[in-house]
């Protein structure tokens, strides 16, 4: 059983801008919970179409589906032009996740004492701290220290094919 971020996107959402402070060194304006909510949604919220029409409106190559056919974003490349957002034939590509200034979420790695300053800070209680097994319905794992909460879109096969 392992310790791991878990962000409930359906509380998230609730937001119009996330104030949640993120505890990165390095960067302080940034927001690592903006890299976080577009990593969730890449791997769970994203229909995965076979056409990527994100893909396709992208002028800079900044979107790539990945072999696992989850979207990754290339930062230096995207110039925040919400092409793909527009492209999206179903909402799930979120405009305030595209700023410049980003890095990834280190999990606040040997600072913390208890939580992360991101789960102190959210007023709406979407990000916590749990130990967490295995996947469960409406918890899905993401990488090694992230799980998920949210409902997820799953593609089902038409009836009569296998």
């Amino acid at each position: 059983m392992s310790q791991r971020l878990v962000i409930d996107l359906d509380a998230c959402r609730e937001c119009a801008e996330c104030t949640a402070t993120c505890g990165y060194p390095y960067r302080g304006e940034n927001n690592g919970v903006a890299r976080l909510r577009e990593s969730a949604g890449f791997e769970l919220t994203c229909r995965k179409c076979e056409v990527r029409s994100c893909v396709e409106a992208c002028p800079n190559e900044a979107l790539e589906k990945q072999d696992n056919d989850v979207l990754k974003r290339y930062n230096m490349r995207c110039t925040g032009c919400l092409s793909c957002s527009m492209a999206c034939p179903f909402g799930n590509i979120i405009p305030a996740a595209f700023e410049f200034k980003d890095a990834a979420c280190d999990y606040c790695a040997g600072r913390s004492n208890g939580a992360p300053e991101c789960v102190r800070t959210c007023p709406q209680k979407a990000l916590v701290i749990e130990k967490i097994e295995a996947e469960q319905p409406g918890l899905y794992l993401v990488g090694e220290r992230l799980a998920v909460r949210s409902n997820v879109w799953q593609k089902k096969e038409p009836a009569g094919k296998k």
